[in-house]
């Protein structure tokens, strides 16, 4: 049996490897056929995703959803733990998203071309200005209707307890002026440990809390809105079976909006 595990491991990885690629060109022709952008991220929401817990029978229990308007759009905030996170979010979340992702992302082939034609936000931490120059145009699209998922860490927790935030979601919320949708996520860091390629059988939770109106919120509240936000979201992850989070200052803070 220990000889077949990384076998299985491997057999695991390039399978899901491949169904991103085969999702990624049918999503990519279907959206040439209909014309409508929207229906790549419908596709990755019921097709793509669940692949994810599935081929290793991870159960995915989620809580019940908050009573939301869900035509309406939102800044979707969750703790980040690992790499299937996005899948999970992408099947939770009853609508399309969109993410903030990391710039180096749009180099992958096939990934970076589904992220760039489905109209992710790429955010490139290390230059401030431009930054803040790709959370205007999120804010433009979250008021245009887009709903936007980040994850205010900034990089997934290597222990499972929540990270301090970044300020740069809500510089995003305040400007765009919807509202967040705390969440709470657990298990996929033991789905997928950090550093790590093979996939463990874990079970996976998920907490939506309700909306969080950041309307008529000035520019100077941003800082409390970041600890009332991480706040709820602690909980969130406690409720599930999380250990909460580190202090807000115990890491630092980073000087990228972001």
């Amino acid at each position: 049996m220990k000889l077949l595990s990384p076998l299985i491991a491997l057999f695991q990885a390039l399978f899901l490897i491949l169904w991103l690629v085969f999702w990624i060109i049918v999503s990519g022709l279907a959206a040439l056929v209909t014309l409508n952008g929207e229906l790549p991220l419908m596709m990755a929401r019921r097709f793509w995703a669940p692949m994810h817990w599935h081929i290793t029978g991870s159960p995915l229990l989620v809580e019940p959803l908050p009573d939301v308007d869900w035509s309406k759009p939102h800044i979707y905030l969750m703790n980040h733990q690992s790499a299937f996170d996005i899948p999970v979010a992408f099947a939770v979340i009853p609508v399309n998203i969109r993410f903030l992702a990391k710039h180096v992302l749009k180099r992958i082939p096939f990934l970076g071309w589904y992220m760039a034609g489905t109209g992710m936000i790429f955010v490139n931490r290390s230059d401030r200005r431009e930054a803040l120059r790709s959370l205007k145009r999120a804010g433009e699209r979250i008021r245009g209707g887009s709903n936007i998922l980040v994850f205010p860490e900034g990089t997934r927790s290597k222990d499972g307890r929540i990270l301090p935030f970044k300020k740069g979601s809500f510089v995003l919320a305040v400007e765009a002026g919807v509202p967040i949708i705390p969440m709470a996520i657990e298990g996929t860091r033991g789905m997928l440990p950090p550093g790590g390629i093979r996939l463990r059988r874990h079970p996976i939770r998920v907490k939506v809390g309700q909306p969080i109106t950041t309307a008529g919120r000035k520019s100077p509240e941003r800082e409390a809105l970041m600890n009332e936000v991480r706040g709820i979201i602690i909980q969130l992850h406690r409720d599930i079976g999380g250990e909460g989070g580190v202090p807000q200052d115990e890491a630092g803070r980073s000087e990228t909006p972001a």
